[in-house]
């Protein structure tokens, strides 16, 4: 990992928003299972994503990396045969270990799923009540990676908590229409990021999936279905987009290109928070850019249904005026890091105010920052980000260590931040 010197600077310009990871991940997934080859334009190869196309090529799809697309023939007409042990390298997606678990249980033989970082650390206990109900194999090891399932699932009635992740039941939608028997999941909690279960079900209408959505409590599933192939582009990404746009609302000038204003992304939301803190969002197309109307304002934040903003929204309402609460974002203590604890330790070395309790922050807004210290990504790639767009409000320059984690979901951010104006170089910590 590698350290970066940042110096202030306004950052000015047109970039053109990677493509949503959330949908890349489903649309590969989709397409891998269907029945023909399709191509998904649109592709952002970061850490996550190419660890999800390793995935599905290790379950027998045949996908071609090309520069900003893939090609993908599904494995749909050899899905009950045999197969081999198979190892499936999630490197440190959360997504790619969820949806595979089940899917992997279409096939016969044994899979052993393996990861990095704090991959072994979030929970699968979810999959490990399905398991237990029906008899299918498996093991473990505690804070590590080293899953093994052997068995085939059945069809059936699913109870699932949606407080803990909704990429559970996105796996199970996924797997479920396969199987032979009626399926019917239900969610025993609120559903917590229910936008990511829409993401889920758009994506599998597109490739020929039907699902009976009953307000989100239920979901039913007929068994027997066929992915359709079909050729798919991805749209752009508004969990990166947030960046920009929470840019424009501390004091930059940065147009977001290729970002869908009816996008069903749940991290859309960014725009509705903004919208609150004093923050005009001009959209025509597929652009749109952040005004910030003289002073921002706190507010009150409930950050359930879009976590992953939640870093840089805090970097905005650490220099709004007054006192926001950002609730109900206990989850992201169980993310790449501990993002509450990080964002809150790392924005107050800069001079920001924060108070971290137990699922909720309290920022104080201040009027700048200060800068002229060493700051840590925690090896996640949302809070080295949300530390380099929030060098443009510090006064002096700022040090990230281990800033090239961004590779996990944005590998080419630190060229767009170039590009609209950002000035760094590379660092050797004490130097």
């Amino acid at each position: 990992m590698g350290n970066l010197k940042i110096y202030p600077s306004k950052l000015k310009g047109e970039l053109k928003i990677p493509p949503s990871k959330s949908m890349a991940h489903r649309a590969i997934i989709c397409a891998a299972l269907s029945d023909k080859l399709c191509r998904i334009d649109n592709i952002d190869y970061s850490d996550d994503i190419i660890a999800t196309i390793e995935a599905m090529k290790s379950l027998g799809a045949i996908i071609t990396k090309h520069e900003d697309c893939v090609e993908v023939v599904g494995v749909y007409k050899d899905i009950q045969d045999t197969r081999q042990n198979k190892v499936i390298d999630c490197n440190e997606s959360g997504s790619t270990l969820r949806f595979l678990v089940p899917i992997s249980l279409l096939f016969e033989g044994s899979s052993r799923f393996i990861g990095r970082g704090n991959l072994g650390k979030r929970p699968l206990t979810t999959y490990y009540n399905i398991f237990d109900k029906q008899n299918i194999k498996y093991s473990f090891e505690k804070d590590i990676l080293n899953l093994e399932v052997e068995g085939v699932l059945k069809g059936g009635t699913f109870e699932v908590e949606g407080n803990v992740s909704s990429q559970f039941i996105s796996g199970l939608l996924f797997t479920l229409p396969l199987l032979k028997e009626d399926s019917k999941i239900i969610i025993t909690t609120d559903l917590e990021s229910k936008s990511y279960v829409d993401l889920t079900l758009k994506v599998l209408k597109d490739f020929g999936i039907e699902i009976i959505n009953k307000n989100h409590k239920e979901f039913i599933i007929r068994g027997n279905q066929k992915y359709e192939g079909r050729n798919y582009r991805v749209e752009g990404d508004y969990s990166q987009g947030a960046f920009f746009l929470c840019a424009d609302a501390i004091g930059n000038e940065i147009l977001c290109k290729d970002l869908n204003i009816d996008s069903l992304q749940g991290d859309k939301e960014v725009i509705n928070i903004l919208r609150k803190m004093n923050v005009d969002i001009i959209a025509k197309k597929n652009e749109i850019e952040g005004k910030r109307r003289k002073k921002l304002k706190s507010t009150y934040i409930d950050g359930s249904q879009c976590p992953d903003i939640i870093p840089i929204i805090t970097s905005v309402a650490a220099l709004a005026k007054g006192k926001t609460e950002i609730v109900n974002v206990g989850r992201l203590r169980i993310k790449e890091c501990d993002r509450l604890s990080a964002i809150t330790s790392e924005l107050n070395k800069l001079g920001a105010n924060i108070i971290e309790k137990e699922d909720s922050i309290i920022v104080e807004g201040v009027d700048e920052l200060e800068g002229n210290v060493e700051v840590w990504s925690h090896k996640d790639h949302r809070i080295a980000m949300t530390l380099a767009i929030v060098s443009s409000r510090c006064k002096k320059p700022i040090v990230i260590k281990d800033y090239d984690c961004v590779s996990k979901s944005y590998p080419k951010f630190f060229e767009d931040f170039e590009k609209i104006g950002g000035i760094s170089v590379e660092w050797n910590v004490g130097q």
